[in-house]
């Protein structure tokens, strides 16, 4: 192998090389125009004047040719009246790669397979400005990638114990934490640190863009409303379905109305119910129905059918499954008929972080220093679609549209996903297609 290697190299080394002529080391390299004839154009003529060749078809009838000399080229066919457009063939780069350090390693909104296509998404305008996200989750929890997309907010949390601030429901969203001791929540619950989920959900939906730090959100510039349901023990259903109402603008007894009412529910939460209960049912139908309201839920990490998880079964909701960085269902994520789409969940190891990279707080317990962690779940899934749905509807706004109605932003999703391992709704979020249709759409 040797012998034939150094031959090889010997041979390579022992050919002539042949010198540039003057005139090939003087010219100028080839440049593209587009051009569009006339019908009847005299083509030939107008090649052979320009000093142009074609390469390829463009669009709407026009073409590609090359030239040395791409300006004066130019010039000779637009002084012809049977060419309609000529122009240089500019060569453009995506605008909305963000220099958040992060960047890199949240692979579920760029990489090629599993990613949602997001830059492109970015590229065609809609950043979520304007548009309100309301998070029911553990709360809000201070982070320099989030803090400034932070809006209003309110703690529906009626049990003290479970709040862990020595009060039932009130206006602070803050998260307490929701750490908790062996037994507390029931017999052989396991003790657990503070999970700081609202914090990791907010995050992958709204993280500030281009501020050399850490990563980004879906909608860089849409503000998450905070809405505190989930303590120390989970939350109630009463409570979940008070925040639901409040959230999307209705009216909750001994509760002040919601100043920033929000058109996307984001709801990474669920458990148990062999139906969608009356409670939570029909605080989905008041925020859809009344006040025009997308319900974003998570559907559930039972590696079992959605039906039997609520919210995932309720009527009216987008119910999320999760993928993994290979755009199969993650092996966690519920499936079923329930499952419209699915979105980035993650899969992590102790060998590799293959999960959702988002905000996160270093409080095992109370709120501590700031920093980024992989979560995995269909947890992480929902905010990417909650997100995109905020895209969509700035995106509306950008061109002087209506806002989507709950019922067109869940046509336009399922429409136009990327192809996901089956059990996965319709497929993967994809976040540049769902924009342009929603652009595209009456």
């Amino acid at each position: 192998m040797r012998a034939g290697i150094a031959a090889l190299i010997g041979a390579v080394m022992a050919l002539t090389v042949t010198p540039l002529t003057a005139v090939a080391q003087d010219e100028e390299p080839e440049q593209e125009i587009i051009v569009k004839f006339r019908e009847g154009a005299s083509r030939g003529d107008a090649l052979e004047k320009s000093r142009t060749r074609a390469v390829a078809e463009a669009t709407d009838g026009a073409e590609v040719l090359a030239s040395r000399d791409a300006a004066e080229s130019i010039r000779v066919l637009m002084a012809r009246g049977d060419v309609e457009y000529a122009e240089p063939n500019m060569v453009l780069e995506a605008t909305a790669v963000p220099n958040d350090p992060l960047w890199p390693q949240q692979w579920h909104y760029w990489e090629a397979v599993g990613g949602i296509g997001l830059s492109p998404a970015w590229d065609q305008g809609p950043s979520g400005l304007g548009q309100r996200v309301a998070v029911i989750d553990t709360g809000r929890t201070p982070h320099p990638d989030m803090t400034a997309n932070y809006v209003g907010g309110y703690d529906f949390i009626s049990n003290a114990g479970y709040a862990k601030d020595g009060n039932g429901r009130d206006a602070n969203p803050m998260d307490q934490g929701d750490w908790r001791l062996a037994g507390q929540c029931g017999p052989g619950s396991a003790a657990r640190p503070s999970s700081w989920h609202g914090l990791h959900v907010a995050g992958t939906v709204a993280a500030l863009r281009n501020n050399a730090t850490g990563g980004t959100g879906v909608a860089p510039l849409a503000k998450v409303v905070p809405v505190r349901v989930l303590g120390t023990c989970g939350g109630t259903l009463a409570d979940i379905a008070a925040g639901i109402v409040w959230a999307a603008g209705g009216a909750v007894a001994g509760v002040p109305a919601n100043p920033n009412p929000a058109k996307t529910l984001s709801l990474s939460l669920g458990g148990p119910s062999a139906a969608c209960p009356a409670t939570l049912q029909n605080a989905i139908n008041t925020a859809r129905n009344v006040h025009g309201a997308t319900v974003v839920v998570a559907a559930g990490n039972d590696a079992a059918n959605a039906a039997g998880t609520t919210p995932a079964n309720c009527a009216g909701v987008i119910t999320v499954g999760a993928t993994d960085r290979q755009a199969n269902r993650a092996s966690y994520s519920n499936f079923g008929a329930s499952v419209e789409i699915c979105a980035p969940g993650g899969e992590t190891s102790p060998v590799v972080a293959n999960g959702v990279l988002s905000t996160m707080n270093a409080g095992a317990t109370v709120p501590a220093g700031s920093i980024y962690k992989d979560y995995q779940g269909t947890s992480m899934a929902t905010p990417h679609v909650s997100g995109v749905v905020a895209l969509m509807q700035h995106a509306r706004v950008q061109h002087g549209k209506a806002l989507l109605t709950p019922a067109q932003v869940l046509l336009h999703l399922k429409a136009k996903v990327l192809p996901a391992a089956a059990q996965c709704g319709k497929g993967l979020l994809n976040a540049q297609a769902s924009v342009a249709a929603a652009i595209a759409a009456a």
